[in-house]
């Protein structure tokens, strides 16, 4: 069985947690990067669950002072309160079916008018919000893309490693080899897997090894 290198690379996240990167994020770490020189004002950071999506954002909030705001706050800004706000950078999370798209549209105006920056963050896809209004569709058709994959071997690992350090668990390498052979490689299964050995390791005040893994597993 190929063992796989644990002397990970970690990036510092403005004295938030270290930032992981690998082949799945670097693209959309990249782009953030790049910020302000950007093509235009306007990114969507797209991925699954628990890819890293805030964590960027948070980054990037330190860089650019921005606000941050949801959906759900969107729908309760007036014109004039959304003026007032694009007067700076925003960060606007989890974007899905169902936004207010005369909001959207008075948001991405104003930011294009002040000058300002958008981030927006989402699991899905752009044609995936089925945004109906025309003029909205074709401004969203300018937006700049950052996709982040799904985790590959070195990164997930890292996941894993990182959590179960988030968790103060002790584990040794032999655990992270385990159950990167033998888990979805996905974010949400790394939470998962994490999160019920952590609650069986206390349950039965037992140390996270590859016993405990079996029984976590045999259950599932």
């Amino acid at each position: 069985m190929k063992q796989l290198p644990l002397d990970f690379a970690f990036r510092t996240a403005q004295g938030r947690q270290d930032f992981l990167v690998s082949a799945a994020n670097a693209d959309a770490v990249g782009w953030l990067d790049q910020w302000p020189a950007w093509a235009g004002h306007f990114m969507l950071l797209t991925g699954p669950v628990g890819c890293g999506k805030t964590h960027l954002t948070h980054v990037w909030r330190a860089q650019s002072k921005a606000a941050r705001i949801s959906c759900d706050d969107l729908q309760a800004l007036n014109i004039s309160d959304l003026d007032a706000l694009t007067q700076g950078n925003v960060i606007l999370e989890n974007v899905e079916k169902g936004i207010n798209e005369n909001k959207l549209f008075h948001l991405y105006n104003l930011i294009k008018e002040n000058g300002t920056y958008l981030l927006m963050t989402s699991r899905f896809n752009i044609p995936e919000w089925e945004i109906k209004l025309p003029d909205l569709v074709s401004r969203l058709g300018t937006v700049q893309i950052a996709r982040i994959g799904e985790p590959d071997d070195v990164l997930f690992a890292s996941i894993l490693l990182k959590l179960f350090s988030d968790k103060q668990i002790q584990i040794t390498p032999d655990v992270v080899q385990y159950l990167v052979t033998r888990l979805e490689r996905s974010f949400a299964a790394a939470l998962n897997i994490v999160t019920a050995l952590d609650s069986l390791s206390l349950a039965e005040k037992r140390k996270v090894t590859i016993p405990l893994i079996k029984a976590v597993l045999d259950n599932d």
